[in-house]
């Protein structure tokens, strides 16, 4: 049986163009024609970031910018933002590094709530926050603007945001918001294999660093500083991944960043029509719910795994199931990246003729 289309949170489907793109002929990467690749992408990631700085690129996943950002930041305490599992996870992550930590800790389905946060910031002693925006695991997006205006009342507290399923999506003002790190992977929203990330540094964010000095090396933040004033990355680049951003980032800008915020909500809105429709209830509350991807309570305690094997197997589509300790409560559909409103109809359409079933 062929490959099923993907609509899980990531990775989503690849454009064959993309693919296309990734089969360039390989090139040195401390050669001419590698840094007019790398230079060429950063106009339009700076775009798409709303951002006047560099706009790094780290063979990884996300999560090595994560940890990177505790060990290049993290002086005194960091306030983890923990709202479902990956949010939580930042914050063992945390410890595993050795710093100071605390966290707020929100109900799984709940966002963070920023007067939380301004009032654990004034106990004192934080240096650092991190946030993530959309929480893949529950489908929640955190009110992001509203946060990082709290954290910008205190003098010296560095803001780091996780963009990863909602970068290139939903409009993220980094310069306006005074995000210091803003990090996201490539294969979300971006619509990209995995493995690679990007991500943005504030001088303010460079100056902490330059005072750590245990803050590692293959994700120090001063290395990229330095190679991106020559067009390079610190460490041997996944080029063909490269060839790709250049080519979706290319892409991006031709469908025009408005155009392709509004696609991927009317996407989103498909999706919530059907779980209306459906029965089903909303993991997240209304008004924080994720553009990229809908998190649907189990209320109807149907047979999720059942269910994503059946649309599986009779369509060649695939949903995903719930995430950690919501797994068998919730279900999650994606909308991101490449879809249009046919593929999300053809998709919903599947999960109607299946679900009967299970009911």
């Amino acid at each position: 049986m062929p490959q099923p289309k993907l609509f899980i949170p990531g990775p989503v489907d690849v454009s064959p163009a993309t693919y296309e793109a990734m089969c360039t002929p390989m090139i040195g990467h401390r050669g001419a024609a590698f840094e007019e690749l790398y230079a060429s992408i950063q106009p339009g990631l700076q775009q798409i970031a709303s951002t006047t700085r560099p706009v790094f690129l780290s063979t990884s996943s996300a999560w090595g910018v994560m940890e990177g950002a505790i060990r290049n930041l993290v002086q005194q305490k960091v306030l983890n933002l923990c709202c479902g599992a990956f949010s939580d996870k930042w914050f063992d992550v945390s410890l595993r590094c050795g710093k100071q930590a605390e966290k707020i800790q929100a109900e799984w389905g709940e966002p963070i709530n920023p007067e939380a946060v301004r009032a654990k910031l004034s106990e004192g002693g934080f240096d650092t926050v991190t946030l993530v925006h959309n929480e893949t695991s529950t489908g929640v997006m955190n009110p992001l603007s509203e946060i990082a205006s709290v954290v910008n009342e205190f003098d010296d507290i560095l803001l780091v945001v996780d963009s990863v399923s909602s970068f290139s999506a939903v409009p993220i003002p980094t310069d306006d918001l005074g995000i210091d790190v803003l990090l996201a992977g490539v294969q979300k929203a971006m619509a990209l294999p995995p493995g690679l990330s990007v991500f943005t540094v504030s001088e303010a964010a460079l100056a902490r660093a330059e005072s750590i000095t245990d803050r590692g090396y293959y994700f120090d933040f001063l290395e990229f500083e330095k190679n991106h004033g020559k067009n390079n990355t610190p460490s041997t680049p996944a080029i063909a991944l490269l060839y790709a951003l250049d080519s979706m980032v290319s892409s991006i800008l031709e469908e025009g960043l408005e155009h392709r915020y509004n696609r991927h909500l009317e996407n989103n809105t498909l999706v919530h029509q059907w779980v209306e429709d459906s029965g089903f209830a909303h993991f997240a509350p209304e008004g924080f719910r994720s553009r990229t991807l809908t998190a649907i309570a189990n209320n109807l305690a149907i047979d999720v795994p059942g269910f994503i094997k059946s649309v599986r197997d009779k369509h060649n589509l695939l949903i995903n199931g719930g995430y950690g300790k919501i797994k068998g409560k919730t279900f999650r559909i994606s909308n991101m990246g490449n879809e249009t409103a046919a593929s999300m109809n053809e998709l919903l359409g599947a999960l109607s003729a299946e679900l009967p079933e299970f009911l």
